[in-house]
């Protein structure tokens, strides 16, 4: 049975959704005829798109349209319910949303996230942008049927819904997920049905996405699709996806082209978890570089039993965790090069208790030259058979010798490959284990 319903307001903007979808592997039906659909039909799916071709409607068709499809799709076993607007918030984005709670029930509330990073859409201090021109500046504020008039995604909403609406900008997004669920339970306490979110990244759809899920609130996203396939990659966990085979990605590499591609990989891969580990605490002292080592190691042991693909990603991949090395002098004489080897060994030590513990455990991805070598100290291998290359400078072979013989790698550069070079990769590693 689907988990997943997504009402769009056209049929292009329901199979881009649609599309993000199934890159996670989801399998993804476009319903497009309201009068033949059989129902008994959509138990072969996980996500159904349903438009409504209301964009150019009037508020009152659209409205009837959105809330007659919702109710008809409505299902106990659904866990996301989604309304995908225009990237550039044309047509009837409030009364459709509107139209979406009305048949969900009083208890759910909107989230409204309209960001999509690799289109130039963002939305920063409550007004969207795109490519970095106000949004009405735009040729969206030309267009002859949906004009849009104002940049402010508030007013958007305030304009066209009968519901209270709240805003959260980046201010009230930079200290973590519990806080910023507990600001969006205020604002559903205050009576707000729907809330605007300021978004830019894909790291920040996923903090919108865990506040949400952490809130308990009953919440349906609202957006061009990204954010829902965030909130779907989090919230649906494939009954028939357990495999004997399982992946580790170890990353340490703090380089730019490296952030790109885990959040590419997140967002794709849809049986991944990642897990954050805190490099400064592999600094600190040997009780905390040990207790940091535990708390991964055990986060890893635990969810493995619901993820195929589990990533421990260093946090200094975003430049406000980066280490302040000077911090560290006193304790590390050897500079630099002694610090990033605890770090590249404490990497390493992770990835060796894992594997040790979890026999399931028979892939493994490393991006970055440094914790890769540590690795296969930790390992004890006597080297690498090498058996393909997957991209340029990305290698697969298989250990040799040592105690994890025969055991898959993928080694890459921190600073190598294009945006789904880590997502490509893990994908390599998937056919070469799980097919």
């Amino acid at each position: 049975m689907p988990q997943c319903i997504v009402v769009a307001d056209d049929l292009t903007g329901a199979n881009a959704t649609g599309v993000l979808l199934k890159k996670m592997n989801y399998r993804t039906y476009t319903v497009m005829n309201s009068e033949r659909l059989n129902l008994s039909l959509l138990d072969q799916c996980d996500c159904i798109m349903y438009p409504t071709d209301s964009r150019g409607a009037s508020s009152k068709t659209a409205y009837n349209r959105v809330f007659n499809v919702t109710s008809l799709l409505k299902n106990e076993e659904v866990k996301v319910y989604a309304k995908r607007i225009d990237s550039t918030l044309r047509g009837n984005v409030g009364s459709e949303t509107d139209a979406l709670l009305d048949a969900l029930g009083p208890d759910y509330t909107a989230i409204c996230a309209p960001c999509f990073p690799a289109s130039g859409r963002t939305v920063i201090g409550g007004y969207m942008m795109v490519k970095g021109l106000p949004l009405h500046k735009t040729e969206a504020a030309l267009d002859p049927k949906t004009p849009v008039f104002t940049s402010d995604v508030k007013k958007v909403f305030e304009t066209q819904s009968k519901y209270k609406v709240g805003s959260i900008q980046m201010s009230g997004m930079m200290e973590g997920k519990h806080v910023l669920a507990e600001r969006i339970k205020e604002l559903v306490k205050d009576g707000c049905r729907i809330i605007v979110m300021d978004c830019v990244t894909q790291e920040d759809l996923d903090l919108i996405a865990d506040a949400a899920i952490t809130s308990k609130i009953k919440f349906a996203p609202v957006d061009p699709g990204v954010f829902t396939a965030t909130v779907a990659r989090k919230r649906i966990v494939p009954p028939d996806r357990e495999r004997k085979n399982k992946i580790l990605a170890v990353v340490g590499s703090v380089n730019p082209v490296t952030r790109k591609q885990m959040e590419e990989l997140w967002l794709t891969q849809r049986t991944a978890h990642n897990i954050f580990v805190s490099a400064a605490r592999f600094l600190e002292n040997e009780e905390s570089r040990e207790a940091e080592i535990k708390r991964t190691v055990n986060e890893v042991l635990e969810t493995s039993q619901s993820y195929d693909i589990l990533t421990v990603t260093g946090d200094g991949i975003y430049p406000e965790n980066r280490i302040d090395f000077r911090k560290y002098e006193s304790i590390f004489p050897g500079g630099v090069d002694e610090m990033t080897g605890r770090i590249c060994d404490s990497f390493a030590e992770i990835a060796r208790r894992i594997f040790t513990y979890n026999s399931s455990f028979q892939g493994i991805y490393s991006s970055g030259g440094d914790v890769t070598v540590a690795i296969c100290r930790k390992f004890n291998t006597a080297g690498l058979c090498l058996l393909d290359e997957v991209l340029p400078l990305a290698a697969y072979g298989t250990f040799l010798k040592g105690d994890f013989e025969g055991v898959s790698i993928i080694t890459k550069g921190g600073m190598v490959g294009e945006p789904d070079s880590a997502n490509r990769c893990i994908t390599y590693l998937k056919e070469k284990l799980f097919m």
